[in-house]
């Protein structure tokens, strides 16, 4: 099945960037769409909920502003992320938002619900859910997603434990529709490679964190840049759902990183209240996500001047890959 055309006509590079917690605003959102890359960011950012407005008001000038201003190149489209989860309880709240800007592309994370994926059909949206397994994945399908992302092993934050090769291949088994690949891809030749193994378009995360317009201490930014792989940890103690988090950041925080206890599943919290936004910022905003694709971050640039990297990585690959 093709892609729907929102995501095939209006991409200067078949990348969809993550929305991450903190980290994602209005800046780097705007920033990545004009550079022809879907921007995204949580809704959960938005703090008082009153801010989603305000964000999605930004947003949606600015960029048609720019569509005006460049006709013969136009933004990219944006993304928001809702958190189906039962302990989000602004998601009634935020999907009003959601459905009265019409924004465009929806993630969907932690649980899927029809009567979402309903509210956001009706005015013409897609719904994107990330996964971390083939059963999930069906799920999703079954309640009405467009489209899946496959988070595989190595994907910076909440991460699932699959390759790539085998997820990808595990769904692609039973579904054609719009297919995303996250996992550890901060390089032009790894968005040919997922591509290559199935999937429709790249889900990148980390390498944008380590942007001039991210939301992130510049301390981080710089921890992103001096880390490779190994610097990497896995676990599920910072949330109660398994993540990869940068090392330095761990030992900063007084823990050893490699005797974390783990914690109870139950506990996870993404809520709106005050409590639960104090203990998850926490865990971000001290605890680093990132991804195993860091060693080929190699310095703190503007969201466009990566998004030209990774476009010319990718041409240059694709070139050798079609001249072999």
């Amino acid at each position: 099945m093709a892609l729907p055309p929102i995501l095939a006509d209006r991409l200067r590079l078949p990348v969809v960037a993550s929305p991450m917690f903190i980290v994602s605003n209005p800046d780097l959102v705007i920033a990545q769409c004009k550079a022809g890359v879907v921007g995204s960011f949580p809704t959960l950012n938005a703090r008082p909920q009153s801010q989603l407005r305000e964000w999605l008001t930004r947003i949606t000038e600015e960029l048609a502003k720019h569509d005006a201003n460049n006709p013969d190149t136009p933004s990219a489209p944006f993304a928001v992320n809702l958190i189906v989860h039962k302990s989000n309880e602004r998601l009634e709240e935020d999907l009003a938002t959601v459905v009265e800007f019409e924004v465009p592309i929806v993630i969907t994370s932690l649980g899927a619900r029809a009567d979402v994926n309903d509210a956001i059909h009706d005015y013409g949206g897609i719904v994107l859910h990330d996964i971390i397994n083939d059963r999930y994945a069906r799920k999703a399908i079954e309640k009405g997603a467009d489209g899946l992302i496959a988070v595989s092993a190595g994907a910076g934050g909440h991460a699932g434990t699959h390759s790539p090769f085998a997820l990808i291949q595990e769904i692609r088994e039973w579904f054609d529709g719009p297919l995303l690949l996250s996992g550890s891809i901060s390089h032009g030749r790894s968005i040919l490679a997922a591509q290559a193994a199935g999937a429709d378009l790249a889900y990148i995360g980390s390498a944008f964190i380590a942007t001039e317009e991210a939301n992130a201490a510049e301390a981080y930014k710089q921890m992103i840049v001096d880390s490779a792989a190994a610097d990497i940890v896995y676990s599920n103690l910072f949330t109660g759902v398994h993540g990869n988090y940068l090392r330095g950041s761990i030992v900063a925080a007084g823990m050893d990183p490699d005797n974390l206890p783990t914690s109870d599943p139950s506990a996870m919290n993404f809520g709106a209240g005050e409590d639960s936004a104090v203990s998850e910022a926490k865990a971000w905003r001290d605890i680093w996500g990132a991804g195993h694709g860091v060693g080929a971050v190699e310095a703190v640039v503007p969201a466009a001047e990566l998004v030209e990297r990774l476009s010319d990585e990718y041409a240059t690959a694709r070139a050798a890959l079609l001249g072999a």
